[in-house]
């Protein structure tokens, strides 16, 4: 559900000034597959209102290249990244993270784009066989002044590119988002440091969100990704065991127990607010076979989705 997200994405930005959300989209992007846009953080931070807790594009629903020249905090469920003045960093869709600023002196440009923004491409990258977007990497680098300098002038080709009315534009930006990709994995990633004392926090918190993301079901076509305790532990870069405890102990319920009884909430919606047949709401939610789904629901709730469904007035 990219649209949905990337709407939101540029509600948010819209709201820190003046632009609306139409002035805000590149020319001619409905004419591509896909979507990429480019946004300086020092006009973004300009706009910031001050006391505001966190950065407009923490939400997260496509890719994201970023030149931050300013001192950022990122925490990942496994490890917290602190960045002191100049860094290259990469976000994927798949790996939710929390971003920090600490303090207003913030530059640099982000550019945002979907998967389906690279199928033109003939470099054949497949996005999620990089290593910089796998589950457990460290895609945040350190740069040098002289190497942030490079990438600025390389950020702003892309800013001109958008803006100019070449009509093989996005081709050549392609061309730009697959160089700064292989800049990355050139650099070495920044150190990790510890945060013991709310690493649990952390972990759960991050926990939440990758589960939320899974949500809201749109379409009979669209289905949960991840099911088990293992696909989040995976995704979230914790082995499942330890997971598991931090859940049950910051929120009494433990990794199967959050994502069952989303499922229903999910389940218990889409039988109530939607003409799907049962079937088709059991693929979505990630149940191969109907029975499955049926003796899962009935198991948490008491009621089968049939007998749920016929409550609907």
């Amino acid at each position: 559900m990219p649209d949905i997200t990337l709407n939101d994405f540029y509600k948010d930005i819209s709201s820190f000034g003046e632009d609306s959300v139409e002035t805000l989209l590149p020319a001619g992007i409905n004419k591509e597959i896909g979507h990429f846009n480019i946004f300086s953080l020092d006009d973004l931070m300009a706009k910031f209102k001050p006391g505001a807790t966190k950065m407009p594009y923490n939400r997260r629903a496509y890719y994201k290249i970023s030149l931050v020249r300013g001192r950022n905090i990122a925490e990942y469920a496994d490890k917290v990244i602190n960045i002191e003045k100049n860094a290259l960093v990469f976000a994927t869709p798949k790996i939710p993270y929390h971003w920090l600023p600490q303090d207003f002196e913030q530059g640099g440009y982000f550019c945002i784009f979907t998967d389906e923004f690279l199928v033109q491409s003939k470099s054949g990258v497949v996005l999620d066989d990089l290593p910089i977007f796998k589950p457990g990497g460290y895609p945040i680098f350190e740069l040098s002044n002289e190497q942030a300098d490079e990438l600025e002038m390389m950020f702003k080709k892309i800013q001109q590119e958008i803006a100019s009315t070449y009509l093989y534009k996005y081709d050549l930006i392609r061309n730009y988002v697959i160089e700064l990709i292989h800049y990355g994995q050139k650099l070495q990633p920044l150190a990790t440091y510890n945060q013991t004392h709310n690493a649990s926090a952390r972990v759960s918190s991050l926990f939440i969100e990758l589960l939320e993301r899974q949500f809201p079901i749109a379409s009979p076509e669209q289905k949960v990704i991840l099911r088990t305790a293992k696909d989040y532990a995976d995704r979230l870069a914790v082995h499942s065991n330890h997971l598991n405890k931090v859940l049950k102990e910051s929120t009494g319920r433990t990794t199967t127990e959050h994502i069952a009884s989303r499922l229903i909430q999910e389940a218990k919606i889409l039988l109530k607010q939607t003409d799907w047949n049962i079937s088709e709401i059991a693929y979505s939610l990630g149940f191969e076979q109907l029975s499955h789904f049926s003796n899962f629901f009935k198991k948490q709730t008491t009621l089968s989705p049939l007998e749920v469904r016929s409550q609907v007035v």
